[in-house]
């Protein structure tokens, strides 16, 4: 039975939600943050991990920023890459089931349809690289893990696109806002829920887990809006116009092959998540 779950990025926007649900549904929850465990230091993660010993490690620590990866190379892939190895020998030594959420940013969003976990992952930037390379690690050391690919992150705890929007709402008459990237919104509350299923089985492997549907941004900021009944002029914008660092996949939307071919039920569709989350968290 699996009664102790060890989750890394506890302070993160999905490790808060994570820790907080694991225990509430009772489990013998170990949220840590950067202060409490340093990924980066094999000796330090061996140590941790023996003395608590864990039946499951959720791993939500990441460096998280997309641009500034772009002149931080070496920095995202200590975190995203060796970090990832080193939570993932660790893991295997003591035993513990590995879950490893990564991201639609090992895609380049250039094909057509949906992104499905049998395509082959091809990131553009430094970000999706380190990412898709903690993943290969995960590959090699670890026997019983579990990939969740999510996109597209909003929730209750940390900064988000929901929140930006509000707030930009506050001071602005008008915005524009990104209309030729389509992506899966995804709440962390259902994507904490999702996680805990996976692990509470056998049943390993690399998961597609986001709301159901797809957008744009622009489309995902005009559905904020019209939730919380704010009037807003929105103006569709092209990539172009937002020059950043770091390419943005063009398309980040998801199939849910996984899922479905191990019996799992799809998650809500994002409109319907979207609501519940302006409804009650904000």
């Amino acid at each position: 039975m699996l009664n102790k779950v060890l989750v890394t990025g506890a302070q993160g926007q999905l490790g808060r939600e994570l820790t907080l649900m694991l225990q509430s549904k009772g489990y013998k929850t170990f949220g840590l943050g950067h202060a409490e465990l340093d990924i980066t230091n094999l000796a330090q993660v061996r140590d941790v991990f023996q003395t608590i010993k864990p039946d499951v490690i959720c791993h939500t620590a990441a460096y998280t920023a997309v641009d500034k990866a772009e002149s931080d190379r070496e920095g995202a892939f200590l975190v995203n890459a060796y970090g990832t190895r080193n939570v993932a020998i660790a893991a295997e030594e003591i035993g513990a089931k590995l879950v490893y959420v990564s991201t639609d940013y090992v895609f380049n969003g250039e094909k057509e349809g949906s992104y499905s976990e049998f395509d082959m992952p091809c990131p553009l930037g430094v970000y999706g690289q380190s990412k898709y390379a903690g993943e290969q690690f995960v590959h090699d050391f670890h026997s019983r893990y579990f990939i969740a690919r999510t996109s597209w992150v909003y929730g209750k705890y940390g900064n988000n696109f929901v929140k930006t929007m509000l707030k930009l709402a506050e001071t602005h008459d008008q915005i524009n806002v990104v209309n030729d990237q389509r992506g899966c919104p995804t709440y962390t509350y259902d994507l904490a829920e999702k996680i805990i299923e996976l692990f509470e089985t056998d049943k390993y492997g690399t998961y597609h887990i986001s709301n159901s549907g797809n957008c744009t941004w622009y489309e995902f900021a005009k559905a904020i809006f019209e939730i919380k009944g704010i009037h807003i002029q929105v103006n569709p914008c092209t990539t172009e116009e937002f020059p950043r660092p770091a390419k943005r996949p063009r398309n980040s939307n998801f199939m849910h092959i996984g899922l479905k071919l191990n019996d799992f039920n799809f998650m809500e569709t994002w409109q319907k998540s979207l609501v519940t989350f302006l409804n009650d968290d904000l």
